[in-house]
């Protein structure tokens, strides 16, 4: 979508003093030329850029109209009304590059997969917005179905209906469960025809209306599908008008049996309706949006308005808000919130006027086909519903600081407990553990997982594939040869674990704790470390006695936690290996699959059960495959 611009980390580095206010004589002069030269290069159509420091990092995600006039607007005088966060982001540009695009609304779009892709520290950005849940209708199945999904992976030809996204997914579950109950389905195959015959589970207990054994026609269960989108719509008043009128057709056929089904199903949305709130006598869909911010903390809150009842309210995190400009915040949400939301509705209520909003308004008009527009109204029923929203926001967030506030206390007494119990030197902020899996010495692997301040620091958490292959299982020596590869291996060499933890634990007793120091005296290294046994949760220590800690000592608790996590790391990927050795010697017995078609399968599906999972026309397409092959292997995996 165009090319990008590149410097030198070091020379932009010189340059960016020069540019707010530094004199760095002739040298800088020079290349203060250089930059005007790389922003005069710049076009002028619209486009996004990205902000780097010194160490090649982006800071920084922006979009702009004309891009060149953008980019030098950082670099001119900075007046009064620029906020302190733009001027330090100023202080830190050394570099740039920039991608033009068609558009503004092109331009819009791509900044959000941007602002996803690096998450910059300048930017607000929805905290762990990878892993929202969503609801999809597989629309593309001759029985569709609801289900629980992660991702969208919506396109041309998808065909599903999304649902989403929602920020608690215990709540998801429940709508599911409850789908299942009201309505029955979904059927436990994805295809009928892949039942041969036989009731999935859920038609054995009572929640499934039996398209896999032939109890159900097509346009009887299509017109269901169509009522759970209804109610997944919130449009239950709708609903339950048609499920009156078949309800007594059923009476009036003497269907009873069918009638009183139906009867249960109304009562059931009533009682759903009955926590439903009449906020609006608009009769509209909108959605109301607010966000509150304090102290580094900050929640957005979502309600969501179906024919004038509220019927839901999502939360999300953020990172990045500046109480300073709180227009900038809500306009990053509208645009990140909306990217990945599977519904648009006509209206959508802000508590300010936000950047940017006629473009903003043009791109969601295009993803819901219709106009949208956003409104922050100062009066009338309208600021009563954003009143609302805006009051939810600050509880949540008052929510969010208290638990905060009770979360350090609680960590710092854990830490000084298991200081004090341990006698260690320092209180033990960092802890490092160590577990190992194998099944009789086959794909032995060990886990290290990081705790810091008594919270799982899961991007230090490392796998390690044993090497050490005796003929006999070994569980010392392969412990013993994970931790000589983190004290004194490539891992040691890295930031992340240049300095070694205050703790050590080990998974096990005397044996574990023996070899661990052993491991530590051939490196030279000198560490707190401890051994925890399952059975009785004794805590072994160098030169003495096991220790006993008290079942409600909160250093003990922390220790297991620790210990358990490593345990479930060391698990899951012994397990991962296992199934990809069993599924990898299982592709093998089908003809035409050999080496290297079977790496490239497993390596663009993920997996045996994904691959069984996937359409003929799908295995087709991956790598490494044709028509004729991906039709053995799909006969293959799906026959008896």
């Amino acid at each position: 979508m165009g090319r990008r611009a590149r410097s030198k980390n070091a020379e932009n580095w010189l340059l960016c003093n020069v540019l707010v206010g530094k004199s760095i004589g002739f040298v800088a002069a020079m290349l203060s030329a250089n930059l005007k030269q790389k922003i005069s290069n710049t076009p002028t159509s619209p486009g996004c850029y990205l902000m780097k420091n010194s160490h090649g990092e982006i800071i920084y995600v922006g979009k702009a109209v004309v891009l060149r006039s953008r980019i030098r607007s950082y670099f001119q005088k900075q007046g009064r009304d620029v906020s302190e966060k733009v001027r330090r982001m100023v202080r830190e540009i050394a570099d740039f590059d920039w991608i033009a695009t068609d558009s503004e609304v092109e331009a819009l779009i791509l900044e959000s997969n941007l602002i996803k892709q690096y998450r910059p520290y300048y930017n607000v950005r929805l905290k762990d917005d990878k892993s929202y849940p969503y609801i999809c209708v597989t629309m593309k199945d001759r029985f569709p179905r609801p289900m629980f999904i992660r991702k969208i992976r919506m396109s041309a030809d998808d065909g599903n209906l999304y649902f989403g996204p929602y920020s608690n997914a215990d709540a998801v579950r429940e709508t599911l469960r409850l789908i299942r109950k009201v309505f029955r389905v979904p059927c436990g195959y994805k295809d009928p025809a892949q039942s041969k015959g036989r009731a999935c589970l859920y038609r054995h207990i009572g929640q499934c209306l039996g398209p896999c054994v032939g109890a159900v026609t097509e346009a009887e269960y299509e017109r269901t599908i169509r009522e759970v989108i209804l109610f997944l719509e919130g449009r239950q008043d709708k609903l339950i008008k048609d499920l009156q009128k078949q309800m007594e057709d059923a009476a009036e056929k003497l269907q009873f049996e069918k009638a009183a089904r139906l009867r249960d199903q109304i009562q059931s949305l009533k009682q759903v309706m009955e926590r439903q709130k009449v906020v609006s006598t608009k009769l509209k869909d909108q959605d109301v949006i607010a966000v509150a911010a304090e102290d580094g903390a900050s929640v957005a809150v979502a309600l969501f308005i179906r024919g004038g009842k509220l019927v839901g309210q999502e939360h999300f995190m953020l990172e990045g808000v500046s109480i300073e400009d709180m227009r900038e915040s809500v306009t990053e949400f509208v645009k990140q919130y909306y990217q990945a939301a599977a519904y648009v509705p006509r209206e959508i209520i802000l508590q300010c006027s936000i950047y940017e909003q006629d473009v903003i308004e043009k791109w969601l008009s295009g993803r819901r086909g219709g106009k949208v527009v956003l409104l922050s109204p100062a009066k009338g029923e309208r600021r009563k519903i954003l009143d609302m929203a805006v009051k939810n926001a600050e509880t949540l967030l008052e929510q969010v600081r208290q638990s905060s506030e009770l979360d350090r206390s609680q960590v710092e007494t854990e830490l000084k407990e298991l200081q004090s119990a341990l006698g260690l030197p320092v209180t033990p902020r960092r802890i490092e553990c160590y577990d190992i899996s194998n099944i009789m010495g086959a794909e032995a692997v060990g886990s290290l997982v990081v705790f810091e301040d008594g919270r799982p620091l899961k991007s230090d958490y490392r796998r390690f594939r044993i090497k050490y292959t005796p003929e006999r299982p070994d569980d010392y020596a392969m412990m013993r040869e994970v931790l000589t590869r983190r004290l004194t291996g490539r891992l040691r060499q890295s930031e992340k674990f240049a300095e070694l933890p205050d703790l050590i634990v080990v998974d096990g007793g005397r044996g574990q704790l023996n070899t661990a120091l052993q491991a530590l005296a051939d490196a030279g290294e000198r560490v707190s470390v401890i051994g925890l046994a399952k059975e009785y949760e004794e805590v072994y220590m160098p030169n003495a006695a096991p220790l006993m800690l008290p079942k409600n000592s909160r250093a003990l608790h922390l220790l297991q936690r620790v210990r358990d996590e490593a345990h479930r790391f060391a698990v899951e990927y012994h397990r991962n290996l296992r199934s990809r050795r069993m599924a990898s010697s299982i592709l093998l017995e089908v003809p035409g699959i050999g080496k290297a078609r079977r790496s490239a399968l497993l390596k663009h599906f993920g997996s045996l059960k994904k691959i069984r999972e996937a359409s003929l026309d799908e295995i087709a397409s991956a790598p490494g495959m044709n028509r004729p092959a991906a039709e053995k292997l799909y006969k293959f995996l799906h026959s008896e």
